[in-house]
């Protein structure tokens, strides 16, 4: 090719920049680094970048001597490993990443991954309860320091966040993610995302993102974990990807595919969902990594032959990185040279994770996050401390508080705490938290001893699980020993007040954790009643990471508290709730059910043909005949120490001309105490070419107002809340009649209409 002057100042100033190591201010800079490292690079090389393991030996000790972690130590040394995950401690991870500097051809550095999923060592409440919160300012904070925390101990991108939406409770990931709605998941994906990477990823105080599962995987039949995903279009479209894609607007840089098949095709090898929407409808130029071991697991599903077959699938998809099943590191470049993979398929994945790579300055400084002194200082600090405390209360939600029994009194009564959950420091950090220490939360007990103006008595009751409960461990529920039930119950006689604290313990919920029983576990309701029995001014606390049933105690127990899994400052949060120190002001992220058999139970349904009763007697309907259609707990649902009243609802329907519907209500503090209010818009659009759910939220905001206070509250509705999406994937908004709700929860009567035309 000849040369013109042009050519000559273009690689003048390519050769420039690069020589003056010019600070990465722009991707243009960064894809010129990439562009130059990537000519560098033999095609084992390329590939190594795409592979990912698990750190498989003590890396400050010996050097592994043989078998498979031997293996990975001598890929490591030749450049052949992209990213390490769980490697975790400063020192820990600057000795793994001296090996990939200091020791491969190009030193290249790792990329270090930890599932980062609500806190690292200091623990915030599982992303469910999160959710309940509806407060993406504290959302985002509490993101901002896991991240803060993690990056201390040496650790840059985080497994998270989970935005599957899900609207099956029998399915343990839920705990996972923010619930069943898609507009406030996706608002959520948004903060979490914005928390985890800040203003600036090469600051040494954030992380990379991954949003996770792509895609369907809260839809997994009979909640069962793993199994097969089989949804429309419609659902795909309105329901499953816009989180994701909130979550790419908001700047994410890694995805994980999911473990599910979707029409037919694991996600691992769906080049629609990876190639055709993520990457070219989205252009995400992030990268996008395989959950653990899935490459390989298209074997099983019935996709792949074998493992090169499976890597060739795979890598031709979209997946760019491979975590911990080897098949890149071993059949890739195999597959190149047959033909059966492109060189440029392996370029494009490259590129993207050096691109994040240099995104995060590691190039610069590959031991920036590897400051003992640093990780010392920051791990459980009190700035960390006390915003997983603020978390934890905004987490809570009241779902009965009947004759106002709380909040309790702080002096001069006689108290009795039951339950083996009220005493235990273990199960209130959750599912996903495998960098705590063991017994590091405060318990509900050590919470309510810190108000000592009350008698405060205690009893266990029972056993919840039987043994050890470990991350990879199964739970083994007490369901036979009642021993300690006398014990409590004498306890139950004597007090005034009985606060119990029943539920899931940690690891009942979270991967691989489905449950057919939505009940109380074990004895724990045989528990209940017996209390109940003797003293019926009882307080049910619940910890828990999925909505159960709790029927019988709607019913009958006086006053319920639903508290999750809450973390590392679980008991004060509890203890400042119960005794009025924290208006709670929690609202369900998921619809609570009557009866496990309504499952999947959520509240933004299809009206169906026959969606109504049409007269007495007549039996063919939508409905069961044991139980009412209608949930214990709808979705949105949450009480406070205080009460609001809704009035005054306008619409100002200016769509014709500008392009907005503008939505107001006035809200007021009826009640004597200073209170929270979510306040929650819904629309139904009434007829439409595919058929839309009978409500939609569309927008909230939280009000803060002190008794008798009222407050304007006004909503704007534009294309973006009115439209959805087409069957074939196409945005569009239709005229015609809508109805829009604002009110307390998604059950709430306070309507009005509008018209599109």
């Amino acid at each position: 090719m000849k040369l013109n002057k042009y050519h000559f100042v273009g690689l003048f100033l390519i050769t420039l920049i690069l020589a003056c190591n010019v600070k990465d201010t722009g991707p243009s800079v960064i894809d010129l680094k990439v562009s130059n490292l990537l000519s560098k690079m033999t095609l084992e090389e390329k590939i190594g970048q795409m592979n990912q393991y698990n750190g498989f030996w003590d890396v400050t000790g010996p050097s592994p001597e043989g078998g498979d972690a031997k293996n990975k130590y001598e890929h490591l040394k030749k450049g052949l490993v992209g990213s390490m995950l769980n490697v975790r401690g400063a020192e820990e991870v600057r000795a793994v990443q001296k090996i990939a500097v200091e020791e491969t051809r190009l030193g290249i550095p790792l990329i270090i991954g930890f599932d980062v999923i609500h806190g690292y060592k200091t623990i915030s409440p599982i992303p469910l309860a999160e959710a309940a919160s509806w407060d993406l300012d504290e959302i985002k904070s509490s993101a901002k320091m896991a991240a803060l925390e993690a990056s201390a101990a040496g650790i840059n991108w985080t497994f998270a966040p989970m935005v599957d939406i899900s609207r099956d409770a029998r399915w343990g990931r839920v705990m996972e993610g923010a619930g069943e709605d898609t507009y406030l998941g996706s608002a959520i994906a948004r903060a979490r995302v914005m928390g985890f990477q800040g203003d600036e990823l090469s600051s040494n105080e954030t992380v990379i993102a991954c949003a996770k599962h792509f895609a369907g995987y809260g839809f997994a039949e009979a909640g069962r974990d793993y199994n097969t995903v089989d949804v429309g279009s419609s659902t795909l479209f309105n329901v499953i990807l816009p989180p994701f894609k909130a979550a790419k607007d908001a700047g994410v840089r890694t995805f994980m595919n999911s473990f599910n098949e979707l029409n037919g095709v694991p996600a691992s090898g769906d080049t629609y969902l990876q190639r055709d929407i993520l990457k070219g409808e989205w252009n995400f130029d992030g990268f996008v990594v395989s959950d653990w071991g899935s490459i390989g697991e298209m074997i099983a599903h019935g996709h792949a032959k074998d493992g090169n077959h499976a890597a060739e699938i795979s890598a031709n998809s979209g997946s760019d990185m491979d975590m911990e099943s080897s098949l890149y590191v071993n059949e890739l470049a195999s597959l190149v040279k047959e033909g059966k993979v492109s060189e440029k398929n392996i370029d494009d994945a490259v590129s993207r994770i050096l691109k994040v790579k240099y995104e995060l300055g590691l190039f610069d400084d590959p031991y920036k996050y590897c400051d003992a002194a640093r990780e010392k200082e920051v791990t459980g600090s009190k700035e960390i401390m006390d915003a997983a405390l603020e978390m934890a209360k905004k987490s809570i939600v009241l779902l009965k508080n009947e004759n106002n029994i709380l909040p309790l009194k702080k002096e001069g009564q006689k108290i009795a705490l039951i339950g083996a959950l009220a005493s235990d420091k273990n199960s209130p950090l959750g599912s996903w938290r495998i960098a705590a220490d063991d017994n590091t939360a405060v318990s509900v007990l050590e919470g309510m001893q810190r108000y000592n103006g009350n008698t405060l008595s205690y009893a266990k009751g029972a056993d919840v699980s039987m043994g050890k409960t470990e991350f990879i461990r199964e739970v083994t529920i007490n369901t036979t020993d009642k021993s300690e039930f006398p014990e409590a119950i004498a306890t139950a006689k004597s007090a005034d007040v009985v606060v119990m604290v029943l539920g899931e313990v940690g690891f009942q919920s979270g991967e691989g954790r489905s449950r057919v029983n939505l009940d109380l576990p074990g004895v724990q309701q045989e528990l209940l009643e017996a209390i109940y029995a003797v003293n019926k001014n009882l307080v049910l606390v619940v910890n828990n990471g999925r909505p159960l049933n709790l029927s019988w105690a709607d019913e009958n127990v006086p006053a319920v508290v639903e508290a999750w899994h809450l973390g590392t400052q679980s008991g004060n949060a509890i203890a400042q709730v119960l005794y009025g120190d924290y208006n709670p002001s929690g609202k369900l992220p998921m619809t609570f059910p009557r009866h496990v058999g309504q499952v999947p139970l959520y509240y933004n349904f299809k009206a169906t043909g026959r969606p109504t009763l049409p007269a007495p007697g007549i039996v063919f309907w939508t409905h069961y005949q044991d139980v009412e259609n209608t949930p214990l707990y709808p979705f949105g649902y949450g009480l406070s120490y205080t009460t609001f009243n809704y009035s005054d609802m306008n619409v100002n329907n200016t769509y014709a001309e500008n392009k907005e519907v503008s939505v107001s209500v006035m809200i007021k503090n009826t009640g004597s105490v200073s209170g929270k209010e979510v306040a929650q818009l819904y629309i139904r659009d009434v007829y439409a070419s595919e058929t839309r759910p009978v409500r939609e939220l569309k927008g909230f905001d939280l009000v803060d107002l002190a008794p008798g206070e009222s407050k304007l509250v006004e909503f704007t509705l534009t294309d973006e809340e009115l439209g959805f999406y087409s069957n074939k994937g196409s945005w569009k908004v239709e005229n015609g009649d809508f109805e829009v709700y604002v009110g307390g929860s998604s059950s709430t009567t306070n309507k009005s209409t509008f018209e599109l035309k």
